[in-house]
């Protein structure tokens, strides 16, 4: 099921998606306060400031809410990535400046973050999604220079993602560590056979 199948569609007019920022920033706050027990419709359109019937022009349920806030977390994680991608990170290699750049996404309303991604996942078309970082795993090189296969990029990938996935989903005390970044960093260093640490100008 694509993880958009259950949210109504988007309208394009600078006031309609202004919209539905407000509706989605609504049912952040409201997750972070309430947690999931207390997340419903009503809640979320009372905070919002607009009508039920407003909120359901463009989503028909809780769920779809909770679809699209991930998606946008999603987005805005996936923008991370390739802002290193694309315009570097001075003074930090660029394997842990893009594990940073992903586990730094998740600062501050980690509970409402942790519901939306987890309700995502549920129902969502894994390889749609695996298809939005794709980027991440093109030119990807061994200790040795050698480009990685398919599947060895898939493996590595999925290993680290895998990793902070799940300190996600279980709301580990931590995530923003510098332990935890330097574990991720360095387990995929080992698989890509590098037997002492890159130099690094910084942390």
């Amino acid at each position: 099921m694509s993880v958009v199948e259950n949210t109504r569609k988007i309208p394009r007019q600078r006031r309609a998606r202004l919209s539905v920022d407000i509706v989605l920033e609504a049912a952040a706050q409201v997750l972070e306060a309430t947690g999931e027990a207390g997340f419903n419709t009503n809640a979320v359109a009372e905070r919002a400031g607009v009508s039920i019937g407003t909120l359901y022009r463009y989503f028909p349920d809780k769920r779809s809410i909770l679809q699209a806030l991930a998606l946008r977390e999603t987005e805005a994680h996936r923008q991370a990535v390739m802002d290193v991608l694309e315009g570097g990170s001075p003074g930090v290699a660029r394997d842990r400046a893009i594990i940073r750049a992903f586990v730094q996404a998740f600062a501050g309303r980690s509970r409402a973050r942790r519901i939306a991604v987890s309700a995502m996942l549920a129902h969502a078309d894994h390889s749609e999604l695996a298809a939005k970082f794709a980027a991440v795993e093109v030119g990807m090189t061994d200790a040795e220079g050698r480009p990685l296969s398919p599947v060895q990029a898939f493996v590595l990938g999925r290993a680290v993602q895998g990793a902070m996935r799940a300190a996600v989903l279980e709301g580990v005390d931590f995530l923003q560590s510098q332990e935890f970044e330097d574990e991720l960093v360095r387990l995929g260093r080992a698989y890509l056979g590098y037997t002492v640490a890159k130099r690094e100008e910084s942390a």
